[in-house]
């Protein structure tokens, strides 16, 4: 079975994901938030050692693992074929996309707001809180370990059910998109539409070194409207930005790409 592994295809995502990246790269030059932000800053080799490795390497390796489980999963059910558990093949891709798009995007919300709550979830996620310079590159700066937790919450059930490959591709592609501008060097925030939209201004709030609330705002990836709803919303009107980026205890974190992939295991063992 390949039924997932599609996502990865050079051909595919990845190719989707280089085409976002050049986009997002652009607007940034053009319309900076901080002017004096510079491209070339501190640690952007490894943030691109982190695109390629999340956004193929490690994405590839979760597609392989979902292959062998859904494979697993049908043949321990004894089903004549795996067709017969994708009950939503025969629904029109549109109607998929749209309901889909916001089951993923709150599957993520709650996911999200999940690795802010849990001890040990949150040693894995301070990865992407180590972030100290928001821009687009930003948006794959995450331990391996949350592929596997979100595309878990998400894709693999999209999958098992059977929603068009399409539209788990487009559907993965206009995530990324929102997702780099939402960690990009752009001041937008969507004027009336920041009460359903995530924005770049927004989501730097959720990047402040000193969490809002105890756990932190802004979870939303895609619709703010989450965060409106309970109750997680934060977006002052000044000043417009945090003053420091980051989390308590980030000058004892790792610097390193492969110490950080250790992280948190080589914490427990210290």
């Amino acid at each position: 079975m390949r039924v997932f592994s599609f996502l990865w295809d050079v051909r595919g995502y990845f190719f989707w994901l280089l085409v976002v990246s050049a986009l997002c790269l652009v607007l940034e030059r053009i319309w900076p938030w901080r002017r004096d932000q510079k491209v070339l800053r501190p640690q952007l080799a490894q943030d691109v050692v982190w695109l390629v490795w999340n956004g193929h390497f490690a994405g590839m390796a979760v597609a392989w693992g979902a292959d062998w489980l859904l494979g697993r999963v049908y043949g321990g059910l004894h089903v004549p074929s795996p067709e017969s558990l994708r009950l939503l093949s025969a629904t029109p891709p549109g109607v998929q996309f749209v309901l889909f798009f916001v089951f993923k995007d709150f599957m993520d919300w709650c996911g999200h707001n999940v690795l802010h709550r849990v001890g040990w979830l949150w040693e894995f996620h301070k990865v992407h809180h180590s972030i100290v310079e928001l821009d687009w590159i930003g948006n794959f700066r995450f331990h391996w370990f949350e592929v596997v937790f979100y595309k878990s919450l998400t894709y693999l059930p999209l999958v098992a059910l059977g929603v068009d490959r399409r539209v788990i591709l487009w559907i993965a592609v206009l995530s990324t998109l929102i997702g780099h501008l939402n960690h990009a060097n752009l001041r937008a925030d969507w004027g009336p539409l920041r009460w359903i939209f995530n924005s770049p201004r927004m989501h730097a709030w959720h990047h402040d070194a000193i969490p809002r609330g105890g756990h932190g705002k802004n979870f939303a990836i895609i619709f703010s409207a989450w965060d409106w709803i309970f109750g997680t919303a934060f977006l002052p009107g000044a000043p417009d930005q945090p003053e420091q980026l980051g989390f308590a205890g980030i000058e004892h974190f790792p610097r390193g790409f492969l110490s950080r992939m250790a992280y948190p295991l080589t914490r427990r063992s210290r």
